[in-house]
């Protein structure tokens, strides 16, 4: 074995054990040698190079000669080879031939406290005398020579004890008063000690490899740094001052800076005490349940503090908390059980223990009247964090009932009652949408509490119609929405930005088309006519208000109309929808039937008149019912409807035609100081203004009300809302004497001449539109008759198939059967019961009805 400097040995012999198990330097083969007397001897000794082999005593090998060549090449340079003179005898001096144990024993003493003034200077962060080479060869020779054992056990001694006596003193003295400053000076020692040991383990390296790898008994030398580092900071010395403990307790007040937002906090120590807490394997013994223990103590008082303000301001702060608590645990590498344990505490403590706070009704009603978004959206995670997201319901349901009935009561904005609902739906759906993660419980807890409200008796006990009023309100908003289209909604009820996304991945047509937003508006008004009971007030007036558009062609797209039917068709089937297909029908059948009677006036002769006449001929099943109206004609009018008359009775015999002018509007030309103009009116209205034709030459120029009321045949409320909308209204062609919003009959009226308007055309027909009180009534009184009907006709279809049923089970199937049409009072079934009894339907025994065949 040799050190970096050399040989060990003075001399050597082929028998001699070498302990490095390697030949000697400058040995070949089995050859002796001898040093000369001036040979350095020792570690440090130099090799000596070999004197020339002498020529004297080398016998002549005619073999190894061989034959020579026959010519000699002398422009060649001399090799050192030289056959005639043969091989070189090496003579050695002064051979020893005795074993120098003493100097192996030395040298391996010398190598041990090299190693040891090594390990003083990396204890003291200076550089070894020995370069590190030699260390590590020294460290090999040693483990060779099988001191493995003394050598780890000297390696152990020494760090043990520079650790306890140095560097663990140091670490206290260069501490502050704080325990921060503890885990500051802590941390700044570790990182010196993983510096001195990773020098140490270099060194080591061939022992570490070599036996420590493979021993069962001693550590290797990096788990040996750690834990002789563990022992003397992280167990109370004999002192009893521990270092390790009040270093946790400086990471804890780290922590705790932090989260009050303290200006000392230094995020770069708590992620390195982290890893070092890791490194040291002392982070779940040690840390972790003085953490948890110091943020559960936190968590009470934050939540205490943060109780006292309203339940808006408790969320976000839960919710800013929370997301703080997470991002450390993820930005400073806390454990993953660590953080799974904290945020469960949190949600305990901070949503679970003040549960009641955040599903306080009148706090969470609060929210969603300002219709806060973000602050439901927090409150719903955090429940959801918790698994009690569900038990939010019931204050929802509550709010919707309590926030629908109050609009339906509101008699003072009956007329933007859905208007008002559907603004409320909207707001709820936005609610379900950005809030709830379009949680379905929630939209299904919505549209119970919808149909909740809108069909609770007592609520709906405010208006005279009771139950009725909301079919009624739905069938006018969709009659206002298929005359007037998207123009006469608000602003609030139309599609944004993420309604459009959610049509176009459902594979329909953006809502930022017209057509397609109008089709999805008529599809709200839908999700609120399932909600109710009543459907038959809905068909009623929905019927009235379809009439109307037809007739007034006032629709404003016939493709929604159409769309609407449909809709209508699959919701309550073709029974519902029968007659308002054959109104569709016929008006195509009146179209061709117009064009047949022109070509008939064409064919016959009739002469040209300056009166285009069209008229629609209804089937009266289908239409609803319209009174009949005394109204005089002018001549050429009633001329041209006699004409048609005649034919459309010669060509259907048996028919009969009954003129319903209440309905009828016709474009009138006047001439006005400003110019002419078309006005749009009514037929009565068209009346009223020709008998002022009759006047136009006569100075005074007035009629009295009597005098239009004797020449058109108009009287009472007809010739009211006629005078008033030619007088009164927003248009006026008519001036009214006195001056007044009130028609009275010692009125009279004269024609505006100055009348002027930017348009040529000028409606004032809007009258035929709107429905009187009057029809709004008899409306009403036509449904319940109907709903008499249909609950007798249940009665008889029960018990033909029953013969007999008791009065308890004959009521409730009756409700039953018939309340898709309509909710029926028991008390009413029983009339009908009695009615059909007198007309000998029925027979009472006892308790129970009995058919009669």
């Amino acid at each position: 074995m040799h050190s970096p400097g050399g040989s060990p040995l003075d001399g050597t012999s082929s028998s001699l054990t070498n302990p490095s198990k390697r030949k000697p330097a400058g040995a070949t083969g089995t050859h002796s040698r001898q040093h000369s007397d001036n040979l350095p001897s020792g570690p440090d000794q130099k090799r000596t190079k070999l004197s020339n082999p002498s020529d004297s005593g080398v016998p002549r090998m005619s073999k190894v000669l061989g034959k020579r060549p026959e010519l000699v090449d002398l422009t060649k340079p001399p090799t050192a080879f030289q056959p005639q003179k043969g091989a070189k005898k090496l003579v050695i001096k002064n051979l020893r031939t005795t074993p120098r144990t003493n100097d192996i024993e030395k040298y391996y003493h010398v190598t041990k406290q090299e190693l040891l003034d090594a390990l003083q200077a990396i204890f003291e962060q200076k550089q070894p005398r020995q370069p590190l080479e030699r260390l590590y060869r020294g460290v090999e020779d040693l483990c060779r020579h099988g001191d493995e054992s003394q050598l780890f056990t000297m390696l152990h001694i020494r760090c043990e004890s520079y650790l306890k006596y140095n560097l663990h003193k140091s670490i206290v003295a260069e501490a502050g008063p704080s325990n921060v400053d503890l885990l500051r000076s802590t941390y700044k020692h570790w990182v010196i000690w993983n510096a001195q040991s990773t020098t140490i383990r270099s060194v080591f390296s061939y022992l570490d490899r070599s036996y420590l790898l493979r021993s069962k008994q001693f550590l290797q030398i990096n788990d040996l740094a750690i834990t002789l580092f563990r022992r003397t900071v992280f167990v109370t010395s004999d002192s009893g001052f521990n270092v390790g403990a009040k270093s946790v307790a400086g990471i804890c007040d780290l922590v705790d800076d932090d989260r009050r937002g303290d200006t000392r906090f230094d995020p770069a120590l708590l992620r390195d005490s982290i890893s070092m807490l890791n490194v040291l394997a002392v982070y779940g013994k040690s840390f972790e349940p003085r953490f948890l223990e110091a943020s559960r103590t936190y968590f009470e008082q934050f939540a205490e503090e943060q109780s006292a303000t309203s339940l808006k301001n408790y969320i976000l702060s839960c919710e800013k908390l929370l997301a703080r608590e997470d991002y450390r645990c993820n930005a400073y590498n806390f454990e993953s059980t660590t953080k799974r344990q904290l945020m469960d505490d949190a949600h305990t403590i901070l949503i679970e223990r003040y549960s009641e706070k955040l599903l306080d009704s009148g706090s969470i009603t609060k929210l969603l009247d300002e219709k806060a978004v973000e602050s439901m959206k927090a409150l719903y995670d955090l429940l959801r964090l918790s698994g009690i997201q569900k038990r939010l319901k019931q204050p929802w349901e509550e709010y919707i009932r309590e926030a629908g009935s109050e609009i339906v009561k509101d008699k003072s904005r009956g007329d933007e009652m859905v208007v008002r609902l559907l603004e409320f739906r909207r707001v709820l759906d936005i609610m379900i949408r950005d809030a709830f993660n379009r949680d379905d419980e929630f939209t299904y807890s919505m549209r119970q509490a919808f149909g909740s409200f809108i069909n609770d008796r007592k609520i709906l006990s405010a208006w005279k119609n009771g139950a009725s009023k909301v079919g009624e309100m739905i069938a006018k908003y969709i009659d206002m929405l298929l005359r007037g289209g998207l123009k006469t909604l608000p602003k609030s009820l139309l599609s944004d930005v993420k309604d459009r996304v959610d049509a176009e991945q459902r594979g329909q047509a953006s809502t930022a088309d017209e057509d397609a937003e109008l089709d999805r508006q008529l599809d709200q008004a839908l999700e609120l006519f399932r909600f109710i009971e009543g459907k038959d007030v809905f068909e009623a007036f929905y019927k009235q208000d379809l009439a109307r558009r037809l007739l007034m062609g006032r629709s404003a797209s016939a493709d929604a109309e159409r769309s609407m039917l449909a809709k209508l068709k699959n919701e309550c089937g073709s029974n519902f929808t029968h007659n308002l297909e054959q109104m569709f029908k016929d008006q195509q059948i009146a179209r061709d039937e117009m064009a047949s009677y022109k070509s008939w006036c064409e064919g016959t002769g009739h002469t040209q008149s300056k009166l285009d006449l069209n008229v629609n001929i209804l089937s009266a099943a289908a239409w609803p019912t319209y009174p009949d109206t005394q109204l005089s004609l002018p001549d050429d009018v009633a001329a041209q409807i006699e004409r048609f008359e005649a034919y459309y009775v010669n060509k259907h015999t048996g028919r009969r035609l009954r003129w319903k002018h209440s309905l009828a509007h016709c474009v009138v030309k006047a001439r006005f100081n400003k110019g002419p103009k078309e006005l749009l009116v009514s037929a009565f209205q068209a009346v009223v203004l020709t008998l002022f034709n009759q006047i136009e030459d006569k100075p005074d120029g007035f009629l009295t009300y009597q005098q239009i009321a004797d020449n058109t045949g108009l009287n009472g409320p007809d010739l009211d809302r006629t005078l008033q909308s030619l007088a009164c209204g927003k248009v006026r062609v008519l001036t009214k004497h006195p001056k007044g919003r009130d028609v009275n009959p010692s009125d009279t009226f004269t024609v505006n001449k100055s009348f002027t308007d930017p348009k040529y055309r000028v409606k004032i027909n809007q009258i035929q539109l709107k429905e009187t009180k009057e029809e709004n009534e008899e409306t009403h009184e036509r449904v319940v008759q109907d709903r008499q009907f249909e609950c007798q006709a249940a009665i008889v279809r029960i018990m033909k198939s029953r013969k007999t049923m008791t009065h308890a089970n004959l009521v409730a199937e009756v409700i039953n059967q018939t309340k898709s049409r309509g909710a029926i009072e028991p008390a009413e079934i029983k009339k009908n019961i009695e009615k059909l009894i007198e007309k000998d339907y029925l027979e009472r025994e006892g308790g129970s009805y009995t058919y009669l065949a």
